[in-house]
């Protein structure tokens, strides 16, 4: 593919919005033709999912103000700290909101949220050999409303087809879990 097809012509700030931004994009594409694309920047995610020894992750379910809602999912984050590595926000976020420490972290996946609109990047992680860290350290309304609950990996697909689970990392994150601990992971370890 000719990564020299599309080019970003300028890019203009348009807007602040917490740890967001808001740009607008000029493009010229294949036939040299101008146009503007809205961007949200994000400053990156990650995910966990915390795997109690081959057979329950434990997720929250949290209040998602975006869809007026509670929903169930595995425990993530921003990547807010200029310089983290995405392993030490993973482990940070973990013990926030669930109280719990990896003795391992395994990386599964990377992947674009809504390259559509945004340029948000996630780093999705197993974290395997779970301890007690002493209790949840919550930040925020959400987190300290929200709880854990306990699922079998057995269930994930009955979750997801039901609409039990309609986040999308979340399910990303079950189904790789669940592949890496039946031995089944045929991503990079």
């Amino acid at each position: 593919m000719n990564e020299e097809i599309f080019k970003i012509l300028e890019s203009v700030h348009l807007a602040d919005a917490g740890f967001l931004k808001i740009t607008e994009e000029t493009v010229s594409g294949p036939d040299e033709r101008l146009f503007k694309r809205t961007v949200v920047r994000h400053p990156g995610a990650v995910v966990v999912v915390p795997v109690e020894g081959e057979s329950h992750a434990i997720l929250v379910r949290q209040y998602r103000a975006a869809v007026d809602g509670w929903l169930l999912e595995v425990p993530a984050g921003k990547r807010d700290v200029d310089g983290e590595a995405p392993e030490v926000t993973a482990s940070r976020e973990l013990l926030e909101e669930t109280g719990l420490r990896a003795g391992r972290l395994i990386l599964l996946a990377e992947f674009y949220n809504t390259p559509g609109f945004c340029d948000e990047y996630t780093y999705l992680f197993a974290a395997l050999d779970l301890e007690d860290a002493g209790g949840r350290q919550p930040i925020g309304a959400e987190e300290i409303a929200m709880t854990l609950e306990r699922i079998a990996l057995a269930d994930v697909e009955t979750l997801i087809s039901t609409g039990s689970i309609t986040d999308a990392k979340t399910i990303i994150g079950l189904l790789l879990s669940r592949s890496l601990v039946a031995g089944n992971f045929v991503g990079r370890l």
